[in-house]
């Protein structure tokens, strides 16, 4: 059987035909189980998948055809249902922060530049963990979902200018934190002038 090649028409075609929504699932459930996976961990992030894929099979028929991507729509979904657990979130950056040390390298080699990124990586871990949840989304659909800005804009149902200036707050904030550091910390470890977060 043949599926739509557009997300909009499978999901289109799943109203009258329920079953065609399977469709949307297999293109895009391994894209959003990954994204919460790395967001709040892999027990939750089952969860949560499925609940995304509920929540917009109850919701396809509100779906805007003329949108034939149907990944914005997901992790907005996803995004909402992701703010009920925000401490679950905290608590696996967290997790990320105190694993930065990789027991397979040979513990003699780089020891020095390996501490500094372990301390950059807690430090910025830490800058994750503090910035407002509306930023946080904004920054993770950009860099763990791989959105653009028109399409984290559809997620979140705000105007593109909007993500631009969250993001640029995010990235304000988490430069500041790393700015704290020591000097000679510093010097070793944050990206050069032009580089990204």
């Amino acid at each position: 059987m043949d599926h739509p090649t557009l997300d909009s028409d499978a999901i289109s075609a799943s109203t009258s035909a329920p079953a065609g929504f399977a469709a949307i699932f297999d293109r895009h459930f391994d894209a959003v189980h990954a994204y919460l996976q790395r967001r709040v961990g892999r027990d939750l992030a089952d969860e949560l998948s499925a609940q995304t894929f509920l929540v917009a099979f109850d919701k396809r028929g509100g779906y805007d055809p003329a949108e034939p991507d149907a990944r914005p729509w997901l992790f907005g979904i996803a995004t909402n249902l992701l703010r009920h657990h925000h401490r679950g979130e905290v608590r696996q950056l967290r997790a990320y922060a105190r694993s930065a040390a990789d027991p397979v390298m040979d513990a003699f080699d780089g020891v020095e530049a390996r501490l500094d990124a372990s301390k950059m990586r807690r430090e910025l871990v830490d800058a994750l963990a503090r910035l407002p949840v509306e930023e946080l989304d904004t920054l993770l659909l950009y860099a763990w979902a791989e959105l653009s800005y028109p399409e984290i804009a559809c997620a979140l149902d705000i105007p593109t200018g909007t993500v631009r200036s969250r993001l640029s707050r995010a990235r304000g904030r988490i430069r500041a934190a790393l700015d704290a550091r020591p000097p000679s910390a510093l010097s070793r470890t944050v990206p050069e002038e032009g580089g990204s977060l």
